[in-house]
């Protein structure tokens, strides 16, 4: 019997995907970087191509040679690579590569010579983020590539940059970063570089933006059936989507306690009545925020209960209230419930001032991931 778990719901998943891509001009990218958003790489990746997608995407390099071993066909991009790393490899499973400076060019055709094979990348430009991608030196890297094109050394498949603030609509800077990726792509074509796909919208710019879509989204938060943003954008409901993820798990322990009696560590929570309370078998170790207040907590048949006090390292406590029917043993939902109305990643984030996107990726390895459907 398991203690807790991650309840992943592939079909809600399948779904978002068709619906992303019903609203989109082109084709769809299916990032599945950091364990697939904490919902699993390979299930996520296999249901995501399966619903439509056309592309997958991660952030590392390892994650991207995984899905090759897992025997994914589909085209991949990997666009978070350090120059040490086994760019061989990534060109002999045919993985696609994010070139963000002459550096990284350097490298890529290093390991090109070596293995005979001519790399498959994207030019990335930094068009305001100031993140990834490259600046200042942006022309020298394109008449480089544009060298390296003439010469067969590499083959540009791809131009992409990232938005900071698609999840603000109409923000200017929204407009000023799509205006400065076409005039980045026109240099390009200046120069003989005209790749096969121009890419820009993340989840937000998919939902909201349809003239940043070009040839290919990227489908990110959005697939996980979560809001890029729940203030400017409006929950998943609003937004067509579904959430994926459920996360439960057994209450060790249900007790009585009387009015004023202090809670966890700290004791930063003091009762104002009698009541029962209900240790949840999670911690921080799992990936519970330790500060989490008392707007999060769990659904435990058909009542919420409020976190009570400190989450611990191993559990935290919820208050049941003093009629509840709940017994020790029974399933709390941290995330969803099997009835409706349960606390939401959106509610834990604002419970630990954060956004959903950290709630479920930081979940640990402790929990077992279900895939379901």
């Amino acid at each position: 019997m398991r203690r807790a778990e991650a309840l992943i719901d592939l079909s809600a998943l399948e779904s978002n995907v068709r619906h992303l891509l019903s609203i989109s001009k082109g084709k769809g990218l299916a990032v599945v970087k950091a364990d697939a958003y904490g919902h699993g790489l390979i299930p996520v990746a296999q249901r995501a191509v399966a619903a439509g997608a056309s592309w997958l995407g991660t952030a590392l390099l390892e994650e991207s040679l995984k899905l090759r071993e897992s025997g994914i066909q589909v085209p991949i991009l990997a666009w978070l690579t350090p120059l040490q790393d086994d760019f061989e490899s990534a060109l002999k499973k045919k993985i696609d590569l994010a070139l963000p400076s002459l550096d990284h060019l350097t490298a890529i055709e290093n390991a090109a010579a070596r293995t005979s094979i001519t790399p498959r990348i994207h030019l990335e430009v930094d068009t305001g983020m100031t993140r990834g991608g490259a600046l200042s030196e942006w022309r020298a890297l394109l008449n480089s590539v544009s060298e390296s094109v003439k010469k067969g050394k590499v083959e540009v498949i791809g131009i992409w940059s990232h938005f900071a603030r698609a999840d603000e609509p109409g923000h200017p800077f929204n407009e000023e970063q799509l205006s400065n990726f076409k005039f980045r792509v026109k240099e390009a074509e200046e120069l003989g570089i005209r790749p096969e796909i121009l890419h820009l919208s993340n989840s937000a710019a998919t939902l909201i933006d349809p003239k940043s879509h070009f040839d290919l989204v990227r489908m990110g938060i959005a697939m996980y059936g979560l809001s890029p943003d729940v203030e400017n954008l409006g929950d998943s409901t609003k937004l067509g989507i579904q959430p994926v993820m459920s996360l439960r798990a057994r209450l060790q322990l249900v007790k009585e306690v009387p009015a004023g009696a202090q809670v966890g560590y700290g004791g930063t929570a003091i009762t104002s009545a009698a009541t029962k309370v209900g240790v949840v078998a999670m911690g921080y170790a799992d990936g519970v925020p330790r500060n989490a207040d008392s707007r999060a907590g769990v659904r435990v048949g058909n009542r919420k209960a409020p976190i009570l006090g400190r989450v611990s390292m191993d559990q935290f406590v919820v208050d049941l209230g003093n009629d509840s029917i709940a017994r020790t043993g029974d399933w709390a939902y941290l995330i969803g419930s099997e009835g409706g109305d349960g606390y939401t990643a959106d509610a834990w984030g604002r419970a630990c001032g954060t956004i959903n996107y950290e709630i479920v990726t930081r979940i640990g390895p402790r929990v077992p991931l279900v895939h379901i459907n």
